[in-house]
């Protein structure tokens, strides 16, 4: 089924009668903002909560989402809008963290939240969803649901909460997605249930996007009340803009497309430098046609056209532009001439290259490796490198090169199934972990032996293939990135692994600088040859 997410006409629209929004005096579509500080950061006290708060609420925002019992009453004090109040647990019984017990629904309550939402995931947790969902009604408040999937989605329906959030998705196990799933959006407003859009809405096209989708409300958080994140965002976006200045030849816009296992990025790129950009899921079973022309159908009427268009793709782009799929598992289709396609769709002259390939160029030239011969290698879903080696991007004539995930040990074992995000995910679930491969390293992060055994073995495994390569290549850095081999704690464990194989002929770990952006930015300045 192709669930299109773009911007046309025929997404669901919101619903402006829903009696749950009627109920809370919002008018649709409503902005509400998610206050919620950086642990332990500079801001995290209720009195910067309230500042946040009032700012938001002075500014256009209808409504608030509150962490703490002290912050919900500090805020409910000096206003009186809609606010969603949630308390954050760490438990070493359950993954689940928002509101697990039915004393935190009476604590909220009684501080003066109005909705209280509570983890509705399908997941080990101390307390019955149900028992808090009846807590929350006996206090007199609305029940909002923090879901993940469409099937949570419907249980909660059933269950009878008032309003149904995309929260959780993406936060229930492997890497997290760098965009909010519009998908699971457009499926929950089709249930006819109050729909609150919620999770890395990081910029106004997002958070438009979901009301497009049907949401009727959407929460924005961390793109609006973290000045950490927001200032680190821009300081990254500041630095690749002026490297790409400096060292890329001025030239005509390009259309870019980074066509992954999960989600599809579509940019404008002018310059090294992003204009516009849009993101919508890659779905599963479809031909590569469909993706190309659900490409084409977003771009339509973004100002300024462009003199060529380049893919990067996960799977293998030979010198002919035939693109085949190295591991099914990760995305399964026939033999495709995407570069022939590229061409007829778009009308322009294009090139196409494997996603790691391009962001190891898009590293080399505007983001953590500039004026170095590096490795750049994504562990993520899958494992992926590129090689850039005289200040040439090395792909080969089949252009299998840098795909260090299908090494096999001497047992046979692919590296993928060893040492990614999603072979990680799997063993913390076999473990009686349900979050996956986020649990598994939060809990190595906190000393957990188990955890920390499981987490060391994927690192050894990759540690021993990449000792490999610099035996043979000598590359002085190594540029890592993906969900998670940018996780907190996993570079210092990949270094020390490194170290003890290779001494001092190991080569420099950096994080990779352009985070989603890279395999974008690394196709938009390869050359067209």
């Amino acid at each position: 089924m192709n669930h299109d997410v773009s911007t046309r006409s025929s997404a669901p629209s919101p619903a402006p009668t829903h009696p749950t929004w009627q109920r809370l005096g919002l008018s649709l579509p409503a902005l509400i903002v998610s206050c919620q500080a950086v642990p332990d950061g500079p801001f995290d006290t209720p009195p910067f909560i309230r500042a946040f708060a009032l700012a938001a609420l002075q500014s256009g925002a209808q409504g608030l989402r509150l962490e703490g019992v002290e912050n919900v009453r500090t805020v409910r004090a000096d206003c009186d809008c809609p606010i969603i109040g949630i308390v954050k647990r760490d438990l070493a019984d359950s993954p689940v963290r928002i509101t697990p017990f039915v004393h935190d629904v009476q604590a909220l309550a009684e501080a003066g939240a109005t909705v209280i939402a509570v983890d509705a995931t399908d997941r080990v947790r101390p307390q019955p969803v149900a028992e808090l969902l009846a807590a929350i009604h006996a206090a007199g408040c609305l029940a909002m649901a923090d879901i993940s999937t469409l099937e949570e989605a419907r249980a909660a329906q059933a269950l009878g909460f008032d309003v149904i959030g995309t929260t959780m998705s993406g936060y229930t196990g492997g890497p997290v997605p760098e965009g909010p799933d519009l998908v699971l959006v457009q499926q929950v407003a089709a249930l006819g249930v109050a729909t609150l859009a919620e999770g890395r809405l990081n910029s106004p096209q997002a958070a438009a996007d979901a009301v497009r989708c049907g949401a009727q409300a959407v929460v924005v958080g961390s793109a609006i009340s973290r000045p950490e994140y927001i200032t680190s965002w821009y300081r990254q976006a500041v630095d690749a803009a002026a490297a790409a200045g400096s060292s890329a030849q001025p030239g005509a816009p390009v259309l870019a497309l980074d066509i992954g296992g999960t989600k599809t990025l579509v940019a404008r790129v002018e310059n090294g430098v992003i204009t516009h950009e849009l993101q919508f899921p890659t779905q599963r079973g479809e031909h590569p046609d469909q993706w190309l022309a659900q490409a084409l159908a977003v771009t339509q009427g973004w100002p300024g056209g462009w003199t060529h268009v380049a893919a990067a793709v996960t799977g293998v782009v030979g010198d002919d532009g035939l693109w085949t799929a190295f591991n099914p598992q990760t995305l399964d289709f026939p033999p495709y001439p995407l570069v022939q396609r590229l061409r007829e769709v778009f009308g322009v002259p294009a090139l196409a290259l494997n996603d790691a390939q391009a962001a190891a160029w898009g590293e080399a030239r505007c983001g953590a490796g500039q004026g170095d011969d590096l490795m750049f290698v994504t562990v993520s879903t899958g494992i992926g490198a590129g090689l850039v080696l005289d200040s040439r991007l090395r792909r080969g004539p089949a252009g299998i090169a840098g795909h260090l995930g299908q090494w096999r040990d001497d047992a046979g074992h692919r590296l993928e199934d060893i040492a990614s995000g999603s072979a990680l995910g799997r063993q913390a679930v076999q473990a009686g972990w349900p979050g996956g491969a986020p649990e598994l390293v939060e809990r190595a992060r906190h000393g957990e032996p188990a955890a920390q055994a499981l987490l060391q073995a994927g690192v050894d495994a990759l540690a021993q293939a990449l000792a490999r390569v610099q035996l043979l290549l000598d590359v002085p850095t190594l540029v890592l990135g993906g969900g998670l081999g940018l996780a907190p704690g996993y570079a210092p464990l990949l270094e020390a692994a490194l170290a003890q194989r290779l001494g001092p002929h190991a080569p420099q770990v950096r994080p990779a600088a352009l985070g989603a952006h890279a395999g974008i930015l690394g196709a938009a300045l390869c050359p067209l040859n």
